[in-house]
C-alpha cells in the first residue's frame, strides 16, 4: 500500500487458498476483476486465526467490503478423506503444507471480521458457500446445517461464479446504495426479518420448508432439494424463500449464462500466472497441475448426481472466444519452464465446448437438471466441430509440441446417433483426433459402475456404452500403431448401490482385465441430489425409498470389492457373497477356489 501510495482500500478479500494470480483461482479472477474497475484491492491468503487475529486487522477497513471465499476446493473435503480421517496435505498451501485453514473458513473468518468490525459488510462467495446457501446435509458433522448466512452473520452470498453479480454489486455501492438496501441483484442470497421480506422483482417465488420442518421431516429436506436443484438450472427461474428462525431467506435467481465476451473479459484479465513471490522456491501442488493448462468453458450440462459442478456453475455452457483461448495458450508458451506441452485444454467437461440448445426457446422452458440423462436432449447441439478446430489450431501454435486433453470426456456424446450427419462425422472425427494425438498414454474416462440401477441413479449412461468406446479406442490406437490404455473411474457406496452390485462390478471388470487404481468412496457433499438421497433416503425426485450404504463397516464391505484380487480382501468378499447367495460370483472371481 505505501508503495502504491494508497492510504485506505475499497475492498479486502480473504481467502483459504495460497494467492496464486492465475484465472483458474477465484481469488485472482475476482481481485483483477474488481481492480479493472479502478478499485484498490487487497488479499489476504490464509490468514492466522488462531491467535491474536492481526492478519484481519493489518490492512484496516475497507470502504466498501470485506470478501471471504474458503478457495478453489470446498474445505471439509480438502481436509478429509470419505472415512473423515484428516488428510496430510493441502493441495492449495505452499508445500502441500496442511493446517494452514481452518474446518469451514467461511464460516471462521467471517465470524472474526464481523467481532472485530461488526459495522462492515461482508460478503460470502466461492464453493463452499455457494453449495451451503439454503438447509443442507452436513456429512463431517452428520445433520442438517443451515444456511451459511445464518452460521457467519455475513450480509450477502454471491453463489455460482461470481462475476456478473460482484460487478452490478460494486456498481450500485459506488452509487451510494448501504449493503442492506441492495436486495435486486440476481444470483446473491440474504438473510431479513420474517416481516421485511422486500417485493419480488422476479417473474416468479417460490417457498421451501423451513429450516425447522426439515430438521423434523426428512421427507422434506428431499422435497426442499428438487425445487433448489431444478430453479438452479433454469434459464427463467424463481426467486426462492426459506424461514430459517425468526428470519427468512431470500435467493434471488442466477443470471443468465454468461456471453463469449463477458467470459473473455473475465479470462482476458492480466494475470501473471504465477504464485504470489512470498512463496518462491516452494511447491504449490494445486498450482503445479494446472500451470501450463488452459480453460475453455464454464458449466456442465450432465447432471451427475454426485457432482457439484452444476449446482455451483450451472447447466449452461459458457464459451470463450477462439482468439481468447489461443491468446492464453500463447502466453503458456512464454512461461519461462514451459518445455512445449499443454496438459490440459478443457473444462468442467472436456467436450461440451459451444454446446447448446438448437432452439433456445425449448431450453428457456426447460427444468432437466441434465441435458444427458435419461437420454441425451433431442435439441442439445452435440457437434464437436468448434471444439475440434480449437485443438488444431492451438497445436500449430508456435512452441507448441503436443497438447493433453486431461479433464473427463463425456463418451455417450462421442457415440450419440444424431439426426444430423455433419454432427456425427464430427464426433467420429474428433474421437480420432482425440485417441490418436492427445492423450498422454492414458485416457480417463468416467463409467462410475456397472449396475444399471446404481447408474441410473447416478444420471450416468449405461456400462454397454463403455464397451462400445472401449472396442472404438481399441480400434484406433491399432490403426496409428499407438499403445495407450483406457483408465475407469468408478464409485463404491454410491446410493443406490449394494454389495452385490459391486461384486457384479468386480467380476466385470476382472473379465475386462482391470486391476482398478482410479477408484473412490462415495463422499457426500452438499447440494446434490446423491447427498439428499444418502441423508433422506429418499428419491427427491420420486420420492421413493432407496439403499444407502451408510456407515463405516457397510461402505468399507463395498470399496474391498474393488480390491478383489487381493488376498487380504479374499475371504471377507466370499463371505459377503455367500450371504448374499451368490456362488456364481464366487465363481467368476475366484475359478480356483
Amino acid at each position: 500500500m505505501d508503495l502504491r501510495g494508497w492510504d485506505y482500500l475499497d475492498v479486502i478479500l480473504f481467502s483459504g487458498d495460497a494467492y496464486i494470480d492465475h484465472p483458474a483461482f477465484g481469488a485472482a479472477v475476482i481481485g483483477r476483476l474488481l481492480e479493472k474497475q479502478g478499485l484498490r484491492v487487497a488479499i489476504v491468503p490464509q490468514p492466522n486465526w488462531r491467535d491474536d487475529w492481526r492478519d484481519f486487522k493489518k490492512l484496516g477497513i475497507p470502504r466498501l467490503f470485506f470478501g471471504i471465499s474458503a478457495g478453489a476446493m470446498d474445505s471439509m473435503i480438502n481436509h478429509y478423506t470419505a472415512n473423515k480421517r484428516l488428510r496430510s496435505n493441502d493441495a492449495y498451501t505452499a508445500d502441500g503444507k496442511p493446517g494452514m485453514r481452518p474446518d469451514r473458513p467461511t464460516v471462521v473468518y467471517s465470524k472474526i471480521l464481523k467481532n472485530l468490525f461488526p459495522d462492515v459488510p461482508v460478503v460470502l462467495g466461492g464453493i463452499e458457500a455457494s453449495l451451503r446457501r439454503v438447509t443442507h446435509y452436513d456429512y463431517w458433522d452428520d445433520r442438517l446445517h443451515q444456511s451459511i448466512l445464518a452460521d457467519t452473520e455475513a450480509d450477502l452470498l454471491i453463489y455460482g461464479m461470481g462475476e456478473q453479480p460482484l460487478l452490478q454489486l460494486v456498481s450500485e455501492l459506488q452509487a451510494g446504495k448501504k449493503m442492506h438496501e441492495i436486495r435486486e441483484i440476481p444470483q446473491t442470497a440474504f438473510l431479513v426479518c420474517k416481516d421485511r421480506v422486500p417485493a419480488n422483482v422476479f417473474k416468479t417465488e417460490t417457498r421451501l420448508f423451513s429450516h425447522e420442518e426439515c430438521l423434523k421431516d426428512k421427507l422434506k429436506q428431499a422435497r426442499n432439494f428438487r425445487v433448489v436443484e431444478e430453479q438452479s438450472n433454469r434459464m427463467d427461474a424463481a426467486r426462492i424463500l426459506q424461514d430459517v428462525g425468526e428470519k427468512t431467506l431470500v435467493v434471488n435467481p442466477p443470471f443468465p449464462p454468461m456471453t463469449e465476451a463477458e467470459i473473455d473479459v473475465s479470462f482476458d484479465l492480466p494475470y501473471t500466472r504465477m504464485p504470489h513471490p512470498k512463496y518462491k522456491g516452494k511447491h504449490i501442488p494445486a498450482y503445479e497441475m494446472i500451470k501450463f493448462s488452459v480453460n475453455i468453458h464454464r458449466g456442465c450440462f450432465g447432471g451427475c448426481a454426485f457432482c457439484t459442478i452444476s449446482a455451483h456453475q450451472g447447466k449452461f455452457i459458457a464459451s470463450r472466444s477462439k482468439k481468447s483461448i489461443l491468446d492464453e495458450v500463447r502466453k503458456v508458451t512464454e512461461m519461462p519452464d514451459f518445455k512445449g506441452y499443454i496438459s490440459d485444454l478443457g473444462g468442467p467437461s472436456a467436450n461440451m465446448y459451444r454446446m447448446r440448445g438448437e432452439q433456445w426457446s425449448v431450453c428457456a422452458k426447460c427444468k432437466r437438471p441434465s441435458c444427458l440423462h435419461p437420454a441425451i436432449c433431442p435439441n442439445l447441439d452435440t457437434n464437436h466441430a468448434d471444439l475440434l478446430d480449437i485443438y488444431r489450431e492451438a497445436n500449430a501454435v508456435t512452441g507448441i509440441k503436443k497438447i493433453f486433453i486431461g479433464s473427463g470426456i463425456r463418451y455417450d456424446m462421442l457415440l450419440h446417433d444424431s439426426k444430423n450427419e455433419n454432427t456425427n462425422r464430427a464426433a467420429a472425427a474428433y474421437t480420432e483426433e482425440l485417441i490418436a494425438k492427445h492423450v498422454s498414454g492414458r485416457l480417463k474416462v468416467a463409467p462410475e459402475h456397472t449396475s444399471k440401477e446404481t447408474l441410473n441413479i447416478m444420471r450416468k449412461p449405461p456400462f454397454e456404452q463403455f464397451y462400445r468406446f472401449r472396442r472404438i479406442f481399441d480400434k484406433i490406437n491399432q490403426q496409428y500403431g499407438l499403445n495407450q490404455q483406457l483408465i475407469p473411474y468408478f464409485i463404491s457406496s454410491h446410493p443406490g448401490c449394494t454389495e452385490t452390485d459391486m461384486a457384479d462390478l468386480a467380476a466385470i471388470t476382472k473379465d475386462l482385465n482391470f486391476k482398478l487404481e482410479q477408484v473412490q468412496d462415495f463422499t457426500p457433499s452438499p447440494m446434490t441430489l446423491a447427498t439428499e438421497i444418502y441423508y433422506t433416503g429418499y428419491h427427491p425426485y420420486t420420492l421413493d425409498r432407496v439403499y444407502v450404504a451408510r456407515n463405516k463397516e457397510q461402505k468399507n464391505a463395498q470399496r474391498r470389492f474393488f480390491f478383489w484380487y487381493d488376498n487380504a480382501y479374499k475371504k471377507e468378499i466370499i463371505a459377503v457373497l455367500r450371504k448374499n447367495n451368490r456362488p456364481d460370483l464366487i465363481k467368476k472371481l475366484y475359478p480356483r477356489g
